[in-house]
């Protein structure tokens, strides 16, 4: 057995936190020389780079112990630094027992319950526990080497974040003066304090971004991220601090799960909250403005739930709505026309205008003059202005705080909010009065107003993880080759729309869609150059598609913004930037882009909440007159509705009643909207969408005729099972989906109605053959067979052969007779393949004359096959003879 260590009994023991940081050890170092003959305990297990150094570099400078190997009977002091609290203390447990002890504590923290009495306490506010100490040495005059000084500064430094945080005084600035005198080396603090992140460090923080959430409380907003970790993870502290700093973040919590206990780092420059306390009673402890905590035998969920309980219980109200209001405040009664509205803001030379219930006087919304302008200028400024206002719902009370005002102005992006007392309206609050304001009280805040978008800030996440895991290969080599172009022209290039949207979605990407803040054409020729594609160019719209060897395309665009010169017009286009270019789009969950330049790669670009959006399944449109403008926008809406599983907010709904209301479909040509319902019908499940089609009354608009009834729905449920069917088996196979369904749509209708819904969407005439007089065989062909089944197979084959996939399918889909439809889909998977081996050329090598009779003779071989015969050519060139003998034709 190996020799007992022999135990050591010191008078003063030194000890500090758990996991001791530079600051926790400076202050050992400084505590041990103002108490010669002392021991220091060393509690926990430091970081590796702490250990690293200590152990091979400056570990002489302590006189440390193992706690088990001391014997506490003789020790009559406890020095504690940089802590006041019982739980973060390890290893002094039974020491702290002893009655008689004196506990001597020097700290910078504020005080927290669980503290520990002490008989001499020295606490300062400063930014480091290490500066407090030097304050004593300096005073009582005691000499501190070069090796000293570099330990004690790396202490300041490191918890002052080299004096860039808020907690730093100018104490620690001369006490760190003080020890570069003393000769402490800035090269090794510099190497301790300022170091790269590893890579396994970098995979952290960027798990940490991808699943940071905001949570609003009491106005304020407040980030949180929750990971599970396999193993330690070194550093986290500095990880949260480099997350802070990247994303700009007023407070952030990231909680770790590592092993049994959940670590919690908080970072803040909120003056409404203190993270230092909210930690303190998850056990852990800190300042204002930084704080730790280690919870055990509690789940994550746990711990973040408690947490946001006690963010909630700490943030304060500030109560300064009368202060912000402006009064009287000016109005309009709903039922006035918007060219009222407009004149009424140009008189008071206001911006936005109170929207007021015709009977009641009740608060409704509000509309802006930018909004009533463009409806001026559409003609339509006789229309009432409950058609166009922005819905509102929501006001404060005179006595409510600037958490709430935040809240609502900023969250729920309300250019104006009324101020209420008693039902009565007071005033009223601006979003430029609440900048004013929080500009007065150094409060930051990112205002964004979807409407104006000339000072909307984008907000940003890292998403090149997603960029990696969720594309293959290839596409992420294309991503990467396409911002190296960006650079090398000196150009920004985002991808854009239903990439970044289905890439959020998790969905399959289908199109790849490159903007570019610059010449679009240009680029994408030089990148064609580059890479040997082909391209096509669209001058007119600045556009671009580039073209690989196997077919694949990337469109490439301009940014650019629109404008329309009249209602369901083709929009005029002008370059622009790409915040412009987003703005321009019909929905935020299309309105995100991703920045591919090697500087700012995978960085996702947010201007409108379309993150939210994907995230809470909603549609939302960006503009009040979207509609007006672009009534296609209607039927895309419904698209997105049934394709993601999402619904319609109440505001776009009400404003895609407001456009049918003053006709704007009407002025759509047709052959817009029958691109928009190719889509629809094209959709894996479009019923969802025809019936909200129908709830909106669009079906109307297209013939008046057209109703959506239950024998329609019925059938479109077959035709989800036969398409179903058939794709799983020929999933090559290429073929209109959509006119299957629109066939289903127009069953039942006379020729004349459905000659005319043709006539009202354009139809092409090779789509108009199919859909009505194709259709209208298949129907009849139906009938037929269901009147004589059974049939013989050639019979079948004969009925069936000359119509196509699209029809075919329909007619199985269409007939109820479940024996027709087997014998239907024997004859697609078995029988409308079926081909002579031979041909003209053949029976010209058995003396047979070319005439219409070959084509007699090649369908009786087709009937033969049909039931089984001719399998091989010589078979085949044996029934041709045999029939031309028999018919006198040789």
């Amino acid at each position: 057995m190996p020799p007992k260590k022999q135990q050591i009994s010191p008078k003063t023991v030194i000890t500090s936190h758990m996991n001791s940081d530079f600051d926790a050890i400076g202050a050992m170092l400084a505590a041990q020389k103002l108490y010669p003959e002392s021991v220091i305990i060393f509690p926990g297990s430091q970081e590796k780079n702490l250990r690293d150094f200590f152990i091979h570099s400056m570990g002489y400078l302590f006189n440390m112990a193992d706690p088990t190997n001391i014997d506490f009977s003789g020790t009559q002091r406890l020095v504690i630094v940089d802590t006041r609290q019982r739980s973060r203390l390890s290893g002094v447990e039974a020491l702290l027992e002893k009655p008689d002890l004196v506990i001597d504590i020097y700290d910078h923290h504020p005080s927290f319950p669980d503290e520990i009495k002490a008989t001499f306490d020295l606490s300062k506010p400063y930014g480091a526990t290490t500066t407090i100490m030097c304050e004593l040495l300096r005073e009582r005059k005691i000499a501190i080497t070069s090796d000293e000084a570099t330990v004690m500064a790396l202490g300041i430094y490191e918890d002052t974040g080299s004096f860039t945080y808020a907690s730093t005084t100018p104490a620690d600035f001369e006490q760190a003066g003080f020890l570069l005198s003393c000769g402490a080396s800035l090269s090794t603090i510099s190497s301790l304090v300022v170091k790269e992140m590893k890579t396994e460090q970098v995979t952290w923080l960027n798990e940490l971004i991808n699943e940071m959430t905001a949570v609003t409380v009491n106005g304020i907003q407040i980030h949180l991220s929750a990971i599970a970790a396999s193993h330690y993870i070194p550093d986290l502290a500095s990880i949260v601090q480099k997350i802070v700093r990247m994303e700009n973040l007023d407070c952030f919590f990231a909680l770790v799960l590592m092993g049994a206990k959940v670590h919690v780092i908080a970072r803040n420059r909120l003056h409404e909250l203190d993270v230092g306390k909210i930690l303190g009673a998850l056990g852990g402890g800190g300042h204002f403005y930084a704080a730790s905590a280690k919870v055990e035998n509690q789940t994550l969920p746990q711990v973040e739930m408690r947490l946001i309980e006690l963010i909630q219980q700490q943030i304060k109200h500030v109560r300064v709505a009368k202060k912000l209001m402006s009064s009287p405040a000016i109005t309009i009664a709903a039922d006035k026309s918007c060219l009222d509205a407009a004149q009424k803001m140009i008189r008071y030379n206001i911006n936005t205008l109170l929207v007021l219930d015709t009977q009641t006087f009740e608060y409704l919304g509000y509309i802006t003059r930018h909004v009533s302008e463009k409806i001026v200028h559409h003609k339509l400024g006789d229309q009432p202005v409950v058609d166009y206002f922005e819905p509102g719902g929501q006001s404060v009370s005179l006595s409510c705080d600037l958490a709430e005002i935040e809240q609502k102005i900023i969250d729920l992006k309300l250019r104006v909010i009324p101020v209420m007392e008693n039902r009565v309206i007071c005033g009223v609050i601006t979003r430029t009065d609440l900048l004013n304001f929080l500009v007065e009280h150094n409060r930051e805040v990112v205002l964004s107003e979807r409407k104006d978008i000339s000072g909307l800030k984008p907000r940003t996440k890292y998403v090149g993880n997603r960029l990696k895991h969720q594309l293959d290969k290839r596409v992420r080599t294309l991503l990467s080759d396409i911002g190296n172009a960006g650079d090398t022209l000196g150009v920004e290039v985002f991808v854009v729309g239903g990439f970044v949207r289905d890439l959020m979605l998790e969905r399959p990407i289908e199109d790849v869609d490159v903007v570019v803040e610059g010449d679009g054409i240009a680029f994408a020729r030089y990148f064609a150059s580059q890479h040997h594609c082909r391209l096509h160019q669209h001058r007119k719209f600045n556009t671009a598609v580039i073209i690989f060897e196997d077919e694949f395309k990337v469109d490439v665009a301009s940014a650019r913004l629109e404008y329309y010169a009249t209602p369901a017009a083709l929009p005029v286009v002008e370059n622009s930037s790409i915040k412009m270019d987003l703005a321009r789009r019909d929905f935020t969950i299309n309105t995100l882009a991703i920045s591919l330049n090697t500087e700012t790669f995978g960085t996702l670009i947010d201007y409108f909440g379309g993150v939210r959006d994907v995230k809470d399944k909603i549609v939302r449109i960006i503009h009040n007159l979207s509609f007006i403008e672009d009534p296609t926008r209607i039927f895309r809406a419904i698209k997105f509705s049934n394709r993601f599983g999402f619904r319609i907010g109440k505001v776009t709904a009400s404003l895609i009643k407001n456009a049918l209301n003053v006709g704007a479909v009407k002025h759509l040509s047709g052959l817009r909207v029958l691109s928009e319902l190719k889509q629809i019908f094209g959709e894996e499940n479009p019923l969802p969408a025809v019936q909200t089609l129908a709830d909106y009354g669009l079906d109307k608009v297209i013939h008046p005729d057209l109703k959506l009834t239950a024998a329609t729905c019925a059938l479109f449920e077959s035709v989800g099972k036969t398409l179903a069917w058939h794709d799983l088996l020929y999933a090559d196979d290429d073929y209109p989906r959509w006119a299957v369904y629109f066939m289903a749509w127009l069953h039942g209708y006379p020729f004349a109605v459905t000659a005319q819904i043709a006539d009202r969407l354009m139809f092409p005439e090779k789509e108009r053959a199919r859909l009505l007089e194709q259709r209208m065989k298949a129907e009849h062909r139906i009938q037929l067979i269901e009147k004589s089944y059974p049939v013989s197979n050639q019979q079948m084959y004969w009925w069936l052969i000359h119509f196509k996939t699209e029809c075919l399918l329909f007619m199985v889909a269409l007939t109820k007779n479940e024996s027709v439809r087997k014998a239907i889909s024997h004859f697609y998977t078995h029988q409308r393949n079926i081909k002579p081996l031979i041909g003209g050329k053949e029976l010209k090598s058995v003396g047979i004359k070319p005439g219409p009779v070959y084509t007699t003779i090649l369908n009786k071989i087709i009937d033969e096959k049909l039931d089984g015969k001719l399998n091989i050519v010589e078979e085949e060139i044996e029934f041709a003879k045999h029939y031309a003998f028999e018919n006198k034709l040789i």
